[in-house]
C-alpha cells in the first residue's frame, strides 16, 4: 500500500471510471464514509469562514468585506467549475499508463465532465465517489482563495473572478493531475511525495501569489504608509479555525478512518505547535516582543509545511519540520520581503510558498523509516532529489502560466482598481458596502 497520497490513490483511481468490474467489487464502509463526510466539511470550513476571517482581520478596515467577498465568490466559482470539468481534468485517468509520458500525464480528459457516470452507488474505495468529489472540490476551493492574500486591497473584483477561473483551469487542475493522478501522472511517476497538497495547494498558490503581487505592483503608499491589520481578533479566530479544519485536510487525505489518518492528525498537531513556537521565539529574539499576528502566522506556516508529509513522517520528523518552517517563514515574511521590496499583502508567498517548499523538501528526508518515517524511502538523497524536481517543476510551471494569464487579463480588461477606488477602499468602491457602520 502506498502512502504517497490518499493511502492508495493510484489504486483507488482505477475504481472511479464507471462500468469497471473492480468498481462492482467495492463495498461501502460506513465508518470510512462518516469520516470522509466530516473531513470534507472541515476542509470547507477552512475557507469559509476560516480563511475569510484570517485574511479579513489583516487588511485595513476599508477592505475587510472585499477580501471576505473574494473568498466566498471563489468558493462558489470553484464549486461549479469543479463539477463542470475540473474533476475530470484532475482525476480522469483515460490514456494513462505507468512509466509512459504523454498528454494525459499532464492533464486528464473530459470523460467525467459534468460528473458523467456518477450515481449514488458509485464508490471510490469504501465510500461514495460523490464524497470523494466533494472532498477534492474543497481543495480546489482553498487553493485559489489563498492567492487572494497576495494581491489584497488592489485587484478589481471582475478581474479576480476571471483570473481565478482561468488559473484553476490551466494551473491547479493540471498540477493536481500530475501529482495525484496515479500511474502515468508526470510527478506521480517521478515518485514525488505529496500526501495532502504541499505542492498542489501551497507551493502552487504561493508562487501564483508572488507573481500576482509583482504584476499588480505595490499598494498605494507601500511601504511608507502604515497598513497595520485592523482587527487581529478576527485573524486569530480565523487561524484557530484553520488549525482545526486542517485535520480534515491532512487526516482526511488518508481516505479512510485508519491508522494513517490517526498518525496524520498527530503529526499535524505537533508540527503546527512547533512552528507557532518557532515563529514566536524567532520574533521575540529578533524584534524584542512576540506578537499575536506572529503566532497566528506561525500556526499557518506549520500547517502548510506538514501537509505534504502528514502521511509519511513520524512525530520527531513533524517536530523538526514544524520548527524549521516557523523560523524560515518568519524570516521570509519579514526580513526577506522588506529587503526585496515586493508587496505580498498578507504573506501568501512568505507562508504558503516558502512553507510548502520547506515541507516538500523535508518530506523527502523524514519520510525515511531510518528517521522514524513510514514512507517507502530507502535512499534519502534520491528522494530529496525527486522532491526538489517536483518543487522546481511546480515553481517554474506555475510562475510562467500565472504571469501569462495575468498579463492577458490586464491587456483585455485591466487588473487593478484606479487610485481613487484604492484610496476609498474596495468595500465601498467595488461593493457599495462598509464592514463597519458606526
Amino acid at each position: 500500500m502506498t502512502l504517497r497520497k490518499f493511502a492508495g490513490l493510484g489504486a483507488l483511481l482505477s475504481l472511479i471510471s464507471p462500468g469497471l468490474a473492480l468498481a462492482q467489487e467495492a463495498t461501502l464502509d460506513s465508518g470510512d464514509t462518516a469520516w470522509m463526510l466530516t473531513a470534507t466539511a472541515l476542509v470547507l470550513f477552512m475557507t469559509i469562514p476560516g480563511l475569510a476571517l484570517f485574511y479579513g482581520g489583516m487588511v485595513r478596515s476599508k477592505n475587510i468585506l472585499s477580501v471576505m467577498m473574494q473568498c466566498f465568490a471563489v468558493t462558489g466559482l470553484m464549486s461549479i467549475l469543479w463539477m463542470v470539468y475540473g474533476y475530470s481534468l484532475a482525476f480522469d485517468t483515460t490514456g494513462m499508463e505507468a512509466g509512459v509520458t504523454n498528454f494525459n500525464s499532464f492533464v486528464g480528459g473530459l470523460d467525467r465532465a459534468f460528473l458523467s457516470g456518477l450515481t449514488p452507488d458509485s464508490l471510490v474505495g469504501a465510500f461514495p465517489e460523490s464524497v470523494f468529489i466533494t472532498f477534492q472540490m474543497t481543495f480546489a476551493i482553498i487553493t485559489p482563495a489563498l492567492i487572494v492574500g497576495a494581491f489584497a486591497e488592489r485587484m478589481k473584483f471582475s478581474a479576480m473572478l476571471v483570473f481565478m477561473g482561468v488559473w484553476f483551469t490551466l494551473v491547479y487542475a493540471p498540477i493536481a493531475h500530475m501529482v495525484w493522478g496515479g500511474d502515468g501522472g508526470l510527478m506521480w511517476d517521478w515518485g514525488v511525495l505529496d500526501f495532502a497538497g504541499g505542492t498542489v495547494v501551497h507551493i502552487n498558490a504561493g508562487i501564483a501569489g508572488l507573481v500576482a503581487c509583482l504584476v499588480l505592483g505595490k499598494r498605494k503608499g507601500y511601504p511608507t504608509t502604515p497598513m497595520a491589520p485592523h482587527n487581529l481578533g478576527l485573524t486569530l479566530v480565523g487561524a484557530a479555525m484553520l488549525w482545526v479544519g486542517w485535520f480534515g485536510f491532512n487526516a482526511g487525505s488518508a481516505i479512510a478512518a485508519n491508522g494513517t489518518a490517526g498518525m496524520a492528525m498527530l503529526v499535524t498537531q505537533i508540527a503546527t505547535a512547533a512552528a507557532a513556537l518557532g515563529w514566536m521565539f524567532a520574533e521575540w529574539i529578533g524584534h524584542g516582543k512576540p506578537s499575536a499576528l506572529g503566532i497566528a502566522s506561525g500556526v499557518v506556516a506549520g500547517l502548510v509545511a506538514i501537509t505534504p508529509a502528514a502521511g509519511t513522517v513520524g512525530p520527531m520528523g513533524a517536530l523538526v519540520i514544524g520548527l524549521v518552517s516557523g523560523v524560515v517563514c518568519f524570516f521570509c515574511a519579514t526580513s526577506l520581503k522588506r529587503k526585496l521590496g515586493y508587496d505580498d499583502s498578507l504573506d501568501a508567498f512568505g507562508v504558503h510558498g516558502i512553507g510548502g517548499i520547506v515541507g516538500a523538501l523535508l518530506t523527502g528526508v523524514f519520510a525515511a523509516p531510518m528517521l522514524g518515517g513510514f514512507g517507502e524511502v530507502e535512499n534519502i538523497g534520491l528522494q530529496l532529489w525527486i522532491q526538489f524536481k517536483g518543487v522546481l517543476f511546480t515553481v517554474v510551471y506555475t510562475a510562467i502560466v500565472t504571469y501569462l494569464i495575468l498579463k492577458a487579463i490586464d491587456l483585455v480588461m485591466g487588473l487593478r482598481v484606479n487610485e481613487e477606488q484604492e484610496t476609498i477602499g474596495l468595500d465601498l468602491s467595488l461593493h457599495n458596502e462598509r464592514g463597519y457602520n458606526l
